[in-house]
């Protein structure tokens, strides 16, 4: 079945020659239905959320609860265990905090040698300060993490849902099997996985999940933290401000119930706004016609590289297993000069370490170039991919 869905997105609709914009893996682009969400928002009911009693604060509060309520369908959970945060990165660091706040000197925390940056240095932060260990999983040379035994102090095992360089898929039912042996947590860091459909939480048995809006088609500056309704209630907040407490004396606080105690401050409502409304839209899309539509371009893109000497994909080089993001080495030729090259023929790519050194150290590799796809992308894309591909190359080698 021919997917098209481009022409829901503007800026890839514009008048003048066509944009190849394979770099959904860093910022995705954004369909109408959300900025007519955001739209409606910031010009109909523009106002703080919760504590205001004028007509447009109550909108404003009411759009907000939807879009949590939203969010909560796109991930089968209930609307009180979403959390909203300023992105991915802040919703690791907050279980690194509030989570971490519960564990001893001692107690482990497993992560692996692919994660992103964001899911490596909150842990190794808390690990400064409270005592705890971290550890890692190993890579195989497919850029897939090993499942293995993990020790019995392991308290969390925070691993990425989708490799943000390899597109390996993370083997859940193995690691959840595993860390539920030794009594451990789960966290995952969805933010590669949740542009590609829905995510049925309660099905992968984990504790935690995590993603950005940006990612999923929605304005930066939001994101999502997903826990157990147990686990937010044990845990302490983080952030201390307005809007997350029961009650304030000069003694000390009272935190109020969850969501609400970890959303201090003012939340990024019209981000929460936008980002309702993509889930939503997300729902409601035939994901089998789109997945196998994203399988099949990722194959021309992993055949046409293995087919270029002097090319290697790093990760794995068949479709079992992996989601639209291909990662490669071109021999004697800098990640950052090919993004130049490829940019001067319309195609939008991502040159550099993506935030995995650990992962890239493994490869002896400084950076790789990544093409990151979306549901919105087309055969023309990979076309203008492998023509820009072909001039980077005569160019640079």
């Amino acid at each position: 079945m021919r997917v098209t869905l481009r022409r829901h997105f503007p800026l890839l609709n514009q008048t003048g020659p066509r944009v190849a914009y394979l770099d959904s893996g860093a910022t995705a682009q954004t369909p109408d239905i959300v900025l007519d969400a955001v739209r409606a928002f910031e010009t109909g009911a523009r106002a703080n959320v919760k504590r205001g009693v004028h007509r447009l604060a109550e909108a404003a509060t009411e759009a907000y609860a939807n879009a949590r309520a939203q969010i909560a369908t796109y991930l089968s959970v209930p609307a009180e265990e979403i959390v909203f945060t300023s992105g991915c990165t802040a919703a690791i660091n907050l279980v690194a905090n509030s989570f971490g706040a519960l564990l001893k000197p001692g107690d482990e925390i497993a992560v692996s040698e692919l994660e992103h940056h964001s899911n490596i240095v909150p842990w190794h932060m808390l690990a400064a300060r409270s005592g705890v260990k971290v550890t890692f999983l190993p890579v195989d040379g497919q850029g897939r993490i090993v499942p293995q035994a993990l020790s019995p102090r392991t308290k969390l095992v925070a691993l990425a849902h989708v490799s943000n360089v390899t597109g390996a898929v993370l083997d859940v039912p193995a690691i959840v099997a595993e860390a539920k042996r030794v009594g451990a947590r789960v966290l995952l860091d969805g933010a590669q996985r949740t542009p590609h459909g829905p995510v049925d939480i309660p099905a992968l048995g984990v504790d935690f999940y995590a993603f950005s809006g940006h990612k999923t088609f929605a304005p930066h500056g939001v994101g999502v933290l997903w826990a157990r309704a147990e686990l937010l209630d044990a845990m302490p907040p983080f952030l201390g401000g307005g809007e997350m407490i029961a009650s304030v004396t000069t003694q000390g606080f009272t935190p109020a119930k969850a969501p609400a105690k970890f959303e201090a401050g003012t939340p990024p409502i019209s981000g929460a706004i936008g980002l309702g409304a993509a889930c939503e839209w997300l729902g409601t899309l035939d994901w089998a016609a789109i997945a196998a539509h994203e399988l099949r371009l990722t194959g021309r893109l992993l055949d046409g590289l293995r087919a270029i000497d002097g090319v290697t994909v790093i990760g794995p080089q068949g479709l079992q297993g992996r989601a639209p993001v291909v990662s490669f080495d071109l021999a004697g030729a800098h990640p950052h000069d090919i993004c130049q090259i490829m940019d001067r023929h319309g195609v939008a790519l991502r040159g550099g370490h993506h935030c995995a050194q650990p992962l890239h150290a493994k490869f002896d590799l400084a950076g790789t170039t990544r093409a990151s796809l979306a549901l919105y992308c087309e055969e023309d894309d990979i076309d203008l991919f492998f023509a820009g591909l072909a001039d980077a190359k005569r160019v640079l080698t």
